[in-house]
């Protein structure tokens, strides 16, 4: 009975420091208005202006932060997006100080930013692995700091990249050029997945009653 009385104490503990973590506020914030369309704001979500990204192919990061997607979405430049995958984000728990110096914490930033460089190896220069072993495979670097998505755990939080699992950065990676823009945003993008999948379905019942296609269940 005392074990389990421990353990829920633990876990209660442990509970309420997940629920309690805190994620600063950001210099840009960004709200999607469609699949390429996005509205950038300051600190104090004033002065919009309209970014489209019609045309290009570019990355979508929904940050892994209550009210985000924890996911990553590649768009094509016909606006489909043509894959997708869960992430991990940055560790929350810093601040802005005076709306203007971000003060501990390692949350990834808000802006669309674009690819730097490619490394199909690397090893991380800040935060090196004790074993030798790259931990920065597939990196995608899209800051001057060294925020970037790449190979990594999707079940635990970053140092301020994007952890992306193996069986999505491989793909990633080889169709992502260096320059092509990085969306890292707060807030929802799943909603234009579910529109696009939603629209193909009925482009496919369209196609069978046009060609008396046999009717299948999509």
């Amino acid at each position: 009975m005392k074990k389990i009385i421990s353990f829920m104490l633990v876990f209660a503990v442990l509970t309420g420091i997940a629920e309690a973590t805190e994620y600063r506020k950001h210099r840009v914030n960004i709200k999607a208005l469609s699949a390429t369309k996005f509205e950038l704001t300051d600190v104090n979500h004033k002065n919009p202006h309209i970014r489209d990204l019609t045309g290009k192919d570019f990355i979508v990061v929904s940050v892994r932060e209550p009210g985000s997607d924890g996911r990553m979405y590649a768009v094509d430049r016909d606006g489909t997006i043509w894959w997708h995958g869960t992430i991990s984000s940055g560790a929350g728990g810093g601040h802005l100080k005076n709306n203007k110096r971000v003060v501990g914490g390692h949350e990834t930033n808000n802006n669309i930013f674009k690819i730097l460089a490619k490394r199909r190896f690397h090893m991380s220069q800040t935060h090196p692995s004790a074993n030798g072993i790259n931990n920065m495979d597939f990196e995608l670097l899209f800051t001057q700091d060294g925020q970037a998505l790449h190979l990594g755990n999707t079940a635990a939080m970053s140092h301020g990249c994007i952890h992306v699992g193996r069986q999505d950065i491989a793909p990633l990676f080889k169709w992502a050029k260096v320059g092509i823009p990085v969306v890292v945003m707060r807030g929802h993008y799943n909603q234009f997945l579910v529109q696009e999948v939603a629209q193909f379905k009925e482009d496919l019942k369209e196609y069978d009653a046009a060609t008396g296609s046999k009717k299948e269940k999509y």
